[in-house]
């Protein structure tokens, strides 16, 4: 494990690098790093594999694609923040309850913003609580995510009861999915927590892929039946808001 540790470190001395310098060729990594040149080679040839470096014809190594990827998922998800919140400050203002902002976080999801309600009876949902993709208003999320890539979720997770409410059939989850994407919107009752209710709706991007996940959540005794229409369109027009602060177009007009 220690080796183990040590090659990482080390790689990351290399990576580090570029920080100050665009190309680099194998002599001058191993004469800044200090690194015996096997080592450097064999490390250099898994970062190229792995994507973190690309390698020119002529030999000079460069921060990968992958770098690009990742610095554009940090910015929208910081960018999302500031984006978002005062959307949901007004949201929240409208509707008398808890907005949150959630995005995915690997295999879940993460709650990174939220205006809480200024009633005496509130959920707790903090900044930083994770929760399954396939519950509550998390599910916004997996229902948005690539075909291919929400199937294998769903094929690969266990679905837990959280709640009263909670969806363990899979069959049953996916058709949930289906229509989330139909109608634009989630609906969870009892999922995560008995005798509440959430409405959530998706933040997408300029090439309208999902960024994150916008709800309204409270009690079921506020967010009762008849309710729930105007709550929908709220939820909607705020994420569209947001979206469109994304680059997102509405082609629905």
């Amino acid at each position: 494990m220690e080796s183990k540790n040590k090659t990482v470190i080390k790689s990351m001395s290399l990576l580090n690098l570029f920080l100050t310098r665009s190309h680099l060729t194998l002599n001058e990594i191993v004469e800044f790093s200090q690194i015996p040149k096997t080592s450097v080679h064999r490390m250099l040839a898994s970062l190229e594999e792995m994507r973190f470096l690309d390698k020119s014809a002529d030999g000079k190594y460069s921060l990968g694609l992958l770098f690009l990827r990742f610095g554009q998922l940090v910015s929208e998800r910081l960018d999302i923040r500031q984006l978002a919140l005062p959307v949901m400050k007004v949201l929240r203002d409208d509707v008398g309850e808890a907005v949150n902002l959630i995005v995915k976080y690997g295999n879940e999801a993460m709650y990174i913003e939220k205006q809480d309600t200024n009633q005496p009876v509130r959920l707790y949902t903090a900044v930083g609580r994770k929760s399954p993709l396939y519950a509550g208003d998390s599910r916004i999320i997996l229902a948005y995510l690539p075909e291919e890539e929400r199937d294998r979720y769903v094929e690969q997770t266990v679905l837990k009861p959280l709640g009263l409410g909670t969806i363990t059939d899979k069959k049953r989850l996916r058709e949930v999915l289906d229509k989330t994407r139909e109608q634009g919107y989630t609906i969870s009752k009892s999922e995560l927590e008995n005798y509440t209710t959430a409405i959530s709706a998706p933040i997408l991007n300029h090439n309208h892929n999902i960024i994150a996940g916008l709800s309204i959540a409270g009690p079921d005794i506020r967010l009762s039946e008849q309710h729930l229409p105007e709550l929908i369109d709220k939820v909607k027009k705020a994420a569209l808001e947001i979206s469109m602060k994304l680059g997102y177009k509405n082609t629905t007009r």
